[in-house]
């Protein structure tokens, strides 16, 4: 089964879009001028993000491609970060 090239670059697309909300959500949680919207845009990133790097790999494993070790690795790590930011979040919210 091969990997269709437009999946592909649309998951890599979600991806990389979650990881730019998900940093704006993160810097807003230190600029005043942004802090309303912090936990709405880290929240939207987070999502983006996940479902990016999740159809990315559904797909790549799907493709029967090579697989590189330190690739699957740094997905795992990824999601272990988003848990602990998402965590953190949740923490933050019930202290406030």
């Amino acid at each position: 089964m091969s990997v269709d090239a437009v999946q592909l670059k649309r998951a890599e697309l979600a991806s990389g879009v979650g990881a730019l909300v998900l940093g704006a959500g993160l810097g807003a949680l230190v600029a005043p001028w942004l802090g309303r919207a912090a936990v709405a845009l880290l929240l939207a990133g987070l999502a983006v993000h996940g479902w990016g790097m999740y159809d990315k790999h559904r797909l790549e494993r799907g493709s029967g491609a090579a697989e590189v070790r330190y690739a699957e690795a740094l997905y795992w790590v990824c999601w272990l970060m988003l848990a602990g930011v998402l965590g953190w979040v949740m923490a933050r919210a019930l202290r406030s």
